[in-house]
């Protein structure tokens, strides 16, 4: 059999609730390999006899210690199933799959992230492995925006971020609780409180499509160029490996092409965004 279909089994090391509907799972594969990915690609994750699903992965490669993270919302069936896993219990893994971020091109420039919901879930891992090799890059800009207070992942690294001087971060929500002193309102309406140098800027954002028509309308306003707007089409994947057609875009494939395109690649090919 062709390994391309055959998922590895890796065992589940810790489950972290993160809100109602995601939990955070470590794990780590058999006989000690190692995942050996780039920020911004996924896996397929599978339960036998449940099914198989695309899923980014969360944790930076600076960080792996021979293990991967995964951030998974409870959405479906198979989702259904992951979430009522324990500790100590196997998931099938294939992958790693796709193009990640190019950071090596981005040594040098300032980093702006603006990820919306469960975008933070891949960006994560983008943002780590840029704050684990800090003197490589300028300012580091996060924008991070979520539906209401409950929905925010990953509160305790926020809050790790937000008190870091090499970290400028924003994070705002469209319905906010009776305890909420922040930014209410779109992703959107944090961009006019960023100061960015366009011409030195990378942007990298991840998030529901429908956010990215107005992201990208906020970034290209502030001059930074195309080629230097990156984003994930991760929500379009399935088979993981050009087979099954689900992530065709005319003559691209996401899941081999990207998920990470810049937004200069993709800005002329019909029904990407």
């Amino acid at each position: 059999m062709n390994t391309i279909y055959l998922p590895e089994p890796a065992r589940i090391l810790s489950i972290e609730p993160m809100t109602a509907l995601e939990k955070l799972f470590t794990l780590e594969l058999a006989k000690g390999q190692s995942l050996g990915h780039q920020p911004g690609q996924f896996v397929e994750v599978s339960v036998l006899g449940v099914g198989e699903a695309p899923i980014s992965i969360s944790s930076s490669p600076s960080r792996s210690n021979g293990t991967f993270e995964l951030c998974v919302r409870r959405a479906g069936d198979l989702t259904g199933v992951i979430h009522q896993k324990e500790v100590g219990d196997q998931l099938g893994i294939r992958g790693p799959y796709g193009r990640g971020f190019p950071l090596e091109k981005f040594r040098g420039k300032d980093i702006l992230f603006a990820p919306g919901g469960l975008g933070l879930a891949p960006a994560r891992s983008v943002i780590n492995q840029v704050l684990d090799d800090r003197g490589r890059y300028g300012r580091v800009t996060i924008l991070y925006g979520a539906r209401n207070p409950s929905e925010l992942l990953f509160k305790d690294e926020l809050k790790e971020w937000e008190e870091r001087d090499d970290v400028e971060l924003r994070v705002t929500v469209d319905r906010p609780d009776d305890e909420w002193t922040g930014n209410v309102g779109v992703i959107t309406t944090l961009f006019s409180k960023a100061s960015v140098y366009p011409r030195n800027t990378v942007a990298i954002t991840i998030g529901p499509p429908i956010m990215y028509r107005f992201v990208l309308m906020e970034l290209l306003g502030k001059g930074i160029p195309e080629a230097s707007i990156w984003l994930s089409l991760e929500r379009r994947m399935k088979c993981g490996v050009g087979k099954c057609g689900h992530c065709q875009i005319n003559d691209l494939y996401a899941c081999q092409s990207g998920p990470v395109f810049s937004y200069a690649e993709i800005k002329a090919v019909e029904g990407a965004l």
